[in-house]
C-alpha cells in the first residue's frame, strides 16, 4: 500500500502471516462514521430520496443529521 499512498484503516486478521501496521485512532472514527450513516439510513426519507432536488435533499440529510446528535 506504500507504492500507492494509502493509510490502511481495517485491522488485520489475528491468525494472518504477514501483519501490517494499522493506524487505530483512524480506525475509531471510521467507525464512528460508519455507524452514524447507519442512523441516516433510519430515515426513509432519505433512504428512498423523496427530494429530488439537491438543495431539498441536503436540508432533509441535515434535519436528520440534527436529530440524531440531539438523541
Amino acid at each position: 500500500m506504500t507504492e500507492r499512498k494509502i493509510t490502511v484503516v481495517i485491522p488485520p486478521k489475528r491468525n494472518r502471516t504477514t501483519q501490517r501496521e494499522t493506524d487505530f485512532i483512524l480506525y475509531r472514527e471510521r467507525n464512528l462514521v460508519e455507524r452514524f450513516f447507519d442512523k441516516l439510513k433510519q430515515f426513509r426519507a432519505i433512504v428512498i430520496r423523496y427530494d429530488k432536488l439537491k438543495p431539498t435533499f441536503r436540508t432533509a440529510v441535515q434535519f436528520a443529521s440534527i436529530i440524531i446528535l440531539l438523541n
